[in-house]
């Protein structure tokens, strides 16, 4: 749920002042207390604060997330913030709500509404700076008044985005530890089916969940459409972000670092792009380390058939994949480009990956499941 981007795109489809936002986000791990995390970053940018007058969380009932936004009400719960059921998150300030306790069991869908309103009449709050991320692939649910306690949202305003919200942390048993997944959009799961959580960070979260040695590892998805490693992109690059979305993350034990096709794509005609890519991937595996964090490599999945190609960006391509699999200074490999790639054609992924027109730089659902059983879940037993 990392924050990308303030733009004209990123803005709701109906107004939030005095409304109730339901999201839903799918936790990995369970456990008996936690806490949300709010965040106004983007209001930086003007002189916006976000005033949430009341918030609550309640498991999703059934597919609570893709039908009317249907919760179980026997599990809806009040958060609070330093005791108080309101607060208003000043420009550039996340906040964070008090542990409350609830019982959220892995591998599920859990609802966060969030009332807004304003703190006096002439402050025209967040609207037009708004901290949000638009691939959630996830429907979030807009309704006038306040109706966080409600079990649906029949006639609500629906969109594929996360707004304010930005993380959510489980107090589970000690043992547990998280892995952050930093990426683009093929990590941010775009052309996986919406509101079915078939990213391939979903994926590989269920396959250490139903794995005994791993079961407690958490999976933090920080992935952004768009994003660059070095510069441009949509949101913050890789870089200006990594502090913020892999050190300052909760019980992080382990990294898997796969970005750098947006630079490629989008990259000067030479090789300069791909060598500032390794520069990049080696400050991100020294500053984990600094930090006790396990950083693993994973290779540039094809983009063979996208606009992204040319002869040069291939070139660029295999440079970085030739060195993520022989360098010294990550801890480890993920061969996502020798899982996914046609053996005939090799600069294109398999076909039976394919999304949908004018692609071939994502992958459906079928291409991230392959890609996270490909992983060696030993990775994350150390």
């Amino acid at each position: 749920m990392v924050e990308n981007t303030n733009t004209q795109n990123n803005l709701p489809p109906a107004p939030l002042a005095y409304s109730t936002l339901r999201q839903f986000v799918h936790s990995t791990i369970g456990g008996q207390h936690l806490r949300v995390r709010f965040s106004n970053a983007y209001g930086q940018y003007s002189t916006n604060v976000v005033v949430i007058q009341s918030a609550h969380i309640a498991l999703a009932a059934g597919t609570g997330s893709a039908t009317n936004g249907v919760i179980n009400p026997a599990t809806d719960t009040p958060l609070t913030f330093h005791g108080a059921p309101s607060i208003t998150i000043p420009p550039g300030e996340v906040v964070w709500s008090d542990p409350c306790d609830f019982n959220l069991p892995a591998s599920t869908n859990l609802a966060v509404s969030i009332y807004y309103g304003f703190v006096e009449p002439n402050i025209v709050n967040v609207y037009n700076a708004i901290t949000g991320h638009p691939g959630s692939r996830t429907t979030s649910y807009i309704r006038a008044g306040n109706v966080v306690t409600a079990s649906s949202m029949p006639s609500a305003a629906t969109t594929q985005h996360w707004y304010t919200i930005t993380g959510v942390d489980v107090l589970a048993n000690p043992a547990s530890l998280a892995l952050v997944t930093l990426g683009d959009s093929i990590t941010d799961g775009r052309g996986s089916t919406n509101d079915l959580n078939t990213r391939w960070p979903d994926y590989l979260a269920a396959r250490l969940n139903t794995n005994p040695p791993t079961a407690s590892v958490a999976v933090l998805n920080q992935g952004i459409g768009g994003g660059a490693v070095l510069l441009g992109g949509l949101g913050p690059t890789a870089l200006n972000r990594f502090d913020r979305d892999v050190l300052d993350q909760s019980g992080v034990r382990w990294l898997i670092v796969f970005e750098g096709v947006n630079d490629i794509g989008g990259g000067a005609s030479s090789m300069t792009t791909a060598t500032n890519l390794v520069v990049a991937y080696t400050q991100f595996a020294n500053k984990a380390h600094a930090h006790n964090i396990v950083a693993y490599g994973a290779t540039i999945t094809p983009f063979g058939g996208n606009s992204y190609f040319t002869t040069l960006h291939e070139q660029e391509r295999q440079y970085v994949n030739a060195w993520m699999r022989t360098n010294t200074v990550l801890d480890g490999l993920i061969d996502f480009d020798a899982t996914v790639r046609d053996p005939v054609t090799l600069t294109n992924f398999m076909a039976a990956y394919f999304p949908g027109p004018n692609d071939w730089l994502h992958m459906n659902s079928l291409g991230y499941q392959a890609m996270a059983n490909s992983i060696d879940l030993s990775l994350f037993t150390h």
